[in-house]
């Protein structure tokens, strides 16, 4: 097929005309093409954001058990971002483009309603200064109708600030002594640091995994020259400070009728290389089944992962301790080796991750033809656990007694079918099979999995302990070693501290301020008034009176 010749015109007037038309169409064309473009990432950052909003939904419904929920819904608010920056850039061009045609509209996208700024916020008053005279006649008789308002948010930097606090001398006549004031409280012996700052660089290093080093190079940044040594050396005397509160928390926490316990790696640096050392954690918390006691948490380092090292921990404790099913523990619950033996109750959760690994259809498509097959009796394993979930999902927070009856009635039966379902299935099953596995792994200690259903005080999951050791995995990508085990000791004693503080619903870094500002001025007896629930009920109190 052959095109008609192109017509030109044949005198320069009809050619201009012809060229700014031709530029007219272009730069409309281009302006409807920018407008697509923009419309198209303002979609994809809706649907983004309904992911979101769908992913954050399964997991209040399923609970924060669910595998890889957590994990997708961190995938997805970084997509999230990212979409809606490019939906910003897209708006703008569309704009630009806009702006040059007469004919078509900038696309605008549809915006979040913003959320109302705090009632406490600090505010600044900027009064333009008004019109003299009428900008239509120049009249000078104005009268005021009203005042429109605009508010921006804006960041003022971190400030600092040196207090001076004068202690006058004074001689007496009589006797010639010398009175003066005592010298300002300081948190740490021969500090300089005020508490607000302490507490800052002790939650930014254990609370938000941010190294001394790079603490030092930000406040350089900000004019303030505090060395690498000099905020380590006031870390290691908070640390000293407020050891008296691990303390208290550490018998709160051995105190508990049930404990969750559980460990993960931590490098420690041992002669110009790292080892593999562990961070474990021993977690009281009673509000799944209603109790009135605090949550808490309490931590400890080693350099190995060898089972003295729970062993002398719990060495005094003979509660129900929820943990896996890690042989370093099995002495603590032998009856033959402690009078006084603690009671198993191991993780459902755990169970579960190990079939679920073989009935994940999602991964076993990402890996194409090298997948193993999806094994149908993992499947019915995750859907049976799942079921059992689900029933804990409805009693969760509700007292010992009432969680008690709901499992009798409702968990036992189908547990005690499960076991017997996982019996014939193990008995048919060749040597070779995958699942054999993750089925002896609960048939053999089938008693202690078992043992939340005549006990309403137990969970099914260890997932309090693995949640309390979330930051420490996340923050060893940052930190990446611990510097001694010493430094390994230090980071218990303020993740402990840290930890117990979320625990119980207040701000890590206001308490530790508050407490490094108080702690040398309580004596003994009065030092329980800053524990964190305790700290919380005197906030409580005092809020409530000053309103």
């Amino acid at each position: 097929m052959t095109l008609p010749p192109l017509s030109l015109p044949s005198d320069l007037a009809s050619a201009h005309a012809a060229l700014l038309a031709e530029r007219a169409a272009r730069i409309e064309a281009e302006a409807e093409a920018a407008n697509a473009k923009a419309r198209l990432s303002s979609t994809e950052a809706l649907i983004a954001h309904l992911q979101l909003l769908i992913g954050k939904l399964e997991r209040e419904k399923h609970g924060p058990r669910r595998e890889r929920t957590q994990r997708l819904i961190d995938q997805l608010e970084l997509q999230l971002e990212e979409l809606v920056a490019s939906a910003a850039e897209d708006e703008m061009a569309a704009e630009d483009a806009a702006a040059k045609t007469q004919t078509v509209r900038a696309f605008t996208r549809k915006r979040p309603v913003r959320k109302p700024w705090p009632e406490n916020i600090e505010r600044e008053r900027i009064v333009i200064e008004a019109p003299t005279t009428c900008s239509c006649c120049g009249g000078s008789r104005l009268s005021k109708l009203g005042e429109d308002v605009t508010e921006t948010l804006e960041e003022i930097p971190r400030r600092f600030k040196v207090i001076e606090t004068v202690r006058e001398k004074f001689a007496c006549r009589d006797c010639e002594a010398i009175s003066q004031a005592p010298a300002p409280f300081h948190a740490t012996p021969r500090g300089f640091l005020g508490p607000n700052l302490l507490a800052t660089v002790m939650f930014d290093k254990f609370g938000q995994h941010m190294p001394l080093n790079r603490q030092s190079t930000r406040f350089k940044c900000e004019g303030i020259d505090l060395s690498t040594q000099t905020l380590a050396d006031q870390v290691g005397h908070v640390t000293f400070a407020v050891k008296p509160l691990f303390d208290m928390i550490e018998a709160h926490v051995f105190q508990a009728e049930r404990l969750h316990g559980d460990d993960t790696t931590i490098p420690i640096l041992a002669k110009g290389k790292c080892t593999t050392g562990r961070i474990w954690v021993y977690v009281r918390d009673d509000q799944p089944f209603a109790g009135a006691a605090p949550p808490a948490a309490v931590f400890y380092a080693s350099r190995d992962r060898r089972g003295e090292h729970p062993q002398r921990h719990l060495a005094d404790f003979s509660g129900i301790l929820q943990a896996d099913c890690y042989n370093g523990f099995n002495p603590l619950f032998d009856r033959t080796k402690r009078q006084m033996p603690a009671t198993p109750a191991f993780c459902f959760a755990h169970a579960r991750r190990k079939f679920f690994e073989l009935a994940d259809v999602a991964r076993n498509a990402r890996r194409g033809k090298g997948a193993r097959p999806v094994s149908p009796i993992a499947l019915e394993a995750v859907k049976r656990i799942d079921a059992l979930f689900a029933i804990e999902r409805d009693i969760n927070g509700l007292g010992a007694a009432e969680r008690l009856a709901v499992r009798q009635e409702k968990s036992k039966p189908l547990l005690s079918d499960m076991e017997e379902w996982l019996r014939a299935e193990r008995a048919s099953l060749s040597r070779s099979s995958s699942v054999r596995e993750p089925m002896d792994y609960m048939l053999s200690r089938w008693a202690d999995f078992a043992r939340y259903v005549n006990d309403g005080r137990i969970c099914m999951t260890n997932n309090a302990a693995e949640r309390a050791l979330r930051g420490v995995a996340c923050g060893r990508k940052a930190w990446l070693f611990a510097g001694s085990d010493r430094g390994a000791d230090r980071a218990a004693v303020m993740l402990t501290l840290i930890t117990t503080a979320r625990l119980n619903d207040i701000d890590p870094k206001a308490w530790l301020a508050d407490v490094l500002a108080r702690i040398a001025d309580l004596p003994a007896s009065r030092l329980h008034e800053l524990l964190p629930w305790r700290w919380k009920e005197q906030m409580t109190t005092a809020i409530a009176a000053a309103a």
